[in-house]
């Protein structure tokens, strides 16, 4: 008779089996491609989510991009906008992420939601009604409003110290983006996957106003103009171009939350997407983490993207762009999408028309100096292509001289009039463009995108090489006659008054609350998770770089690259256009000069063709030389460097095109918003003489002689300077590479004594307004402090972060957040050029409409003069900076730059090495006494670039004497 068991012997007896079982783990296979340089594996979820990984340790980071194949051509076309409008409000959090009490702050948003389904069949011409209704969206929304909390989304990614927080929206896709500690990955993913299956449409009133802020900077600007208005030409029915990327103005006007929701629930499904990570970490443990946190996501069937074939192009199209800016010249042919043969050709024939260096355009009229600036480039999109031809005229010059000119280029293409080593030459650069960028975790993730969202498998995007190494000369010039004729759209941008914009007003808006001080249980369940701490490391500028010195006491620091066999070179001088005034156009001039036995289109031919460059940066205060490449033809190069500086021959005809086109260039500038305002800002520090005035006259320019500024080029090397060299060559050859080639005398003379400019005093309020036909102003409040002063920089950085420099900020909560007054808001402190004798500057800028500058500034003034105090966001600050710089890593290159930088402030190591040991030892008290000591009552000079017939100088007068500046005074032309 067997004797029975019982239960718990039952139990035990079970439990010993099992232990004595091989543990089967879940098998997850994924995909690779032979020869990938990103050794990327490619795995599919059983719900269809799509994983990238490469694995990259350059720092103990993760680069991340969740992407989706959703953005603005798949906007339904009575309700444009949705995809981007839909980016924002991912960020506004879920159920359990920004709120702190859901079951009641839902009801309210769903009142929200149906009030808002009401408003939008009001009848625009019915003003009453629909302010009636918005004003009862505002007052219920006002009411949710109490039990959310703003930013939390943005607070959780700083919590884990996350950096580069953003999304981004475009034709065919919806990106976001972060880089993350490597050891907070499980967090990540945490907290993804419950804004990406649970999101909640937030905040959604006040965020409207942000996006009507960025439709109205779409209206008014330029470039943007050209860009759209070449979408409508190209694409008459796909909707490219019968829809624009921020939503129609109508629309936006009657928004739908309902809508939102419905493209939510289509298109963030994870058949749809993929989550593309590059950097530190293990992918088999990553995957499983993955699977654990988002194989429950339901997948659904995506709608097909469907279109129309667009009617072919038989004759050229013309469209007029008008606007405030410099007049200019676009030229865009239409073609196949991606995974076609005319995306991969268009990746040859553009690098024929422009490379920067040797293509058509480079060297026919850049070169021979026969517009102000011309180049191309191609955007592939899944579903057509793009080639385009952008030019400036020179001064004399019509627009239409210009496009002769670049299609004439197109012609040589079609003739075949291009030489046989072009192709070879291309296809080396593009490699060596692929090799740099893949230091670079951005970049590397970046390719995964670009291959998911273009439905480009990972096997033809690695292999792209191999198909263009095998397109011929013949392939080319087959492929430009079939698709280059007269099937072309001409856009041109021309200076006036822009045409009439249907901008959108201001609506009421009461602000909502902040709730500083709360968390939701999610966040507080992603701080009570502890990771292992990661020790940061700074460089050791002593142990890491190797000094030596050439025969003729000429410095080099030497970093070895052990990553790859390129290699950049760096002749730094400590002088600059203060120094001597002409250097700036002298080293201008060096691109256009040859040698004497070398034309500049042959150097410019030869260099490209052993895949060097070489280029010239100019400053007030520095001037490098570089040159970059292949290792294995660095001796080369640096022959070829050598003998273009030491044997440049003048070009009178070089020169005096030169100083018509820099006249030209001087004339645009006042026509650019952003020139301006970096003028105006420049003027506030310095006054009317600064090193931004401090240029040739006309008389003088046209009074320079070729020989003259030759001579200027071919000194160069006889001023004291040093050499930064990082490349896969060791020590001992690159010294003497140099000493065979660098050309010196035995003893090299001392820079030029420099002008002083003294940075002027903010001793009184002072407003300076500069008139310029735009629809928003864009202000600028400065205020000089102290000089500079390393044991201030911990407490500086830790009241720019808590203050002003992020979402999750005092400035951008308040003005951006919680009363909806402007697209862009910021406030630091700041030791602005960077050398240990300048001042530190608090600068605070805010881009509003011109409606909103007297509530904007003076919400402004008060947060710079009553700083909030809240210490669960100061505590947050100082732990997202704490958690970031564990992980930060200077490498490569950089770590000869960062001693550069850490020269020029006195010091020989890394200043973040003192802010990292201080920081978790200040208290909401040194902030305090900080913004009380150095930004607290000080007074300011605003700078503000508008439209004076729209601004309210009443309004300006309130924050001091107020002087409109002419555009010569602050150019000083």
């Amino acid at each position: 008779m067997l004797k029975r068991m019982n239960f718990r012997n039952i139990i035990l007896f079970v439990f010993a089996v099992l232990l004595q079982m091989p543990l089967v783990a879940q098998e997850y296979k994924y995909v690779t491609v032979p020869n990938d340089p990103l050794n990327a594996r490619i795995y599919t979820l059983s719900n269809g989510l799509t994983v990238y990984m490469t694995v990259y340790k350059d720092a103990p980071r993760i680069q991340t991009y969740i992407a989706t194949r959703a953005g603005s051509k798949n906007d339904p076309a009575d309700a444009t906008g949705l995809a981007h409008y839909f980016e924002h409000m991912m960020f506004k959090g879920t159920s359990k992420i920004g709120t702190t009490d859901f079951s009641k702050e839902g009801p309210l948003i769903a009142r929200i939601d149906s009030l808002f389904e009401v408003y939008r069949t009001i009848d625009p011409a019915n003003t009453d009604s629909r302010n009636a209704t918005y004003k009862l969206i505002d007052s219920i929304s006002t009411e949710a409003s109490k039990y959310a909390i703003p930013n939390e989304y943005d607070k959780l990614l700083a919590l884990i110290g996350a950096t580069g927080t953003n999304a981004y929206t475009s034709l065919e896709q919806t990106v976001f983006v972060n880089e993350i500690p490597s050891n907070q990955l499980e967090n990540w993913l945490t907290i993804e996957a419950e804004r990406f299956q649970n999101n909640v449409l937030r905040l959604f009133h006040t965020e409207l106003e942000t996006i009507y802020e960025e439709k109205n900077m779409t209206l008014a600007n330029d470039n943007m103009k050209v860009y759209f208005a070449m979408l409508s030409g190209l694409f008459k029915k796909h909707t490219y171009g019968t829809q624009t990327l921020i939503g129609s103005t109508e629309h936006l006007k009657s928004p739908s939350m309902k809508r939102i929701r419905e493209f939510y629930a289509m298109y963030y499904v994870p058949n749809n997407m993929a989550i593309c990570l590059s950097g530190d970490f293990d992918p088999d443990k990553t995957i499983v983490l993955i699977d654990k946190l988002w194989g429950g996501m339901k997948s659904k069937p995506v709608p097909p993207f469907e279109f129309q074939k667009e009617d072919p192009i038989t004759a050229p199209v013309t469209i007029d762009v008008m606007g405030p800016d410099a007049e200019n010249l676009t030229i865009a042919y239409r073609l196949d999408g991606a995974n076609s043969r005319d995306a991969e050709m268009l990746d040859i024939v553009d690098m024929i028309l422009s490379n920067s260096t040797a293509g058509l355009i480079d060297l026919d009229l850049v070169q021979k100096q026969k517009v102000l600036s011309a180049s191309s480039g191609k955007e592939v999109m899944k579903d057509y292509s793009i080639e385009m031809l952008t030019g400036k005229p020179k001064e004399g010059q019509t627009m239409d001289q210009v496009k002769d000119l670049l299609l004439a280029e197109v012609a040589k293409i079609k003739k075949g009039e291009f030489e046989d080593w072009l192709i070879p030459a291309i296809i080396t650069d593009l490699k060596l463009k692929q090799t740099k960028d893949y230091e670079k975790n951005e970049s590397r993730a970046s390719a995964f995108v670009n291959s998911f969202v273009l439905g480009i498998t990972w096997n033809d995007y690695v292999n792209r090489f191999d198909r263009l190494s095998k397109i011929t000369k013949q392939d080319v010039v087959d492929f430009a006659n079939k698709n280059f004729s007269d099937n072309y759209l001409v856009i041109y941008k021309k200076t006036g008054k822009s045409e009439n914009i249907d901008k959108i007003k201001k609506p009421k808006i009461t602000k909502i609350n902040i709730n500083r001080e709360d968390k939701s249980d999610f966040l507080k369940m992603i701080e009570a998770k502890k990771v292992e701490d990661i020790a940061p490391v700074f460089p050791d500028y002593k142990a890491d770089i190797t000094q030596f010195s050439l025969k003729n006491n000429i410095r080099c620091y030497y970093l070895n690259n052990t990553e790859n066999k390129t290699f950049n070179m760096y002749y730094i001088f400590e002088m600059g256009t203060n120094n001597d005034r002409k250097l700036g156009l002298a080293f201008d001039y060096l691109k256009y000069l040859g040698t004497a036995d070398l034309t500049n289109a042959q150097i410019k031919q030869e260099f490209f063709k052993i895949g060097c460059s070489f280029d010239v940066f100019n400053s007030f205060d520095q001037v490098y030389v570089s040159l970059s490449g292949l290792s294995e033809n660095f001796e080369k190069g640096l022959s070829l460097f050598e003998k273009l500086l030491s044997d440049a021959k003048p070009d009178p005809e070089a020169l005096k095109n030169l100083v018509n086109d820099e006249l030209k260039k001087r004339k645009d500038a006042k026509l650019n918003p952003q020139e301006i305002f970096g003028a105006m800002v420049m003027y506030g520090i310095f006054g009317p003489k600064s090193p931004a005035t401090n240029i040739l006259s006309e008389k003088e320019l046209t009074a320079l002689t070729a020989d003259e500024l030759t001579a200027l080029i071919k000194s160069l090397n006889s001023y004291d300077h040093h050499i930064l060299f990082y490349g896969s060559q060791n020590a001992e050859e690159v010294k003497s590479l140099l000493e065979k080639h660098h050309n010196t005398p035995a003893s090299v003379k001392p820079v030029p004594t420099p002008l002083v400019f003294p940075e002027l005093a903010t001793d009184k309020n002072l407003v300076y307004q500069v008139n310029f036909d735009m629809k928003q102003a864009q202000i600028l409040m400065l205020s000089r402090g102290e000089t500079f002063n390393p044991s201030t920089e911990p407490v500086i950085k830790l009241y720019n972060e808590y203050f002003g420099g992020s979402m999750n900020s005092i400035v951008f909560q308040e003005l951006r957040e919680s009363r909806a007054l402007c697209y862009a808001a910021m406030s630091f402190y700041q030791n602005l050029f960077g050398k240990k004798d300048n001042h530190y500057y608090n600068i605070s800028f805010i881009m509003t409409q011109n409606d909103k500058i007297e509530e904007g500034l003076s919400a402004f003034y008060e947060l710079l003069n009553n700083m909030p105090l809240a210490e669960k966001s100061f505590d947050l600050a100082k732990s997202s900076l704490i958690q970031s710089m564990r992980t930060e890593r200077i490498t490569k290159s950089d770590i000869l730059f960062s001693y550069e930088k850490a020269k020029k402030i006195g010091l020989d190591y890394d200043i973040r090495k003192d802010i990292f040991n201080v920081l978790p030892k200040l208290t909401f008290d040194d902030i305090k006494a900080f913004q009380a000591a150095y930004v607290k009552g000080k007074a300011q000079t605003t700078l503000v670039l508008g439209n004076e017939k729209l601004l309210d100088f009443k309004v300006l007068k309130k924050y001091g004497k107020v002087k409109k500046l002419k555009l010569k005074s602050i150019f000083g032309y």
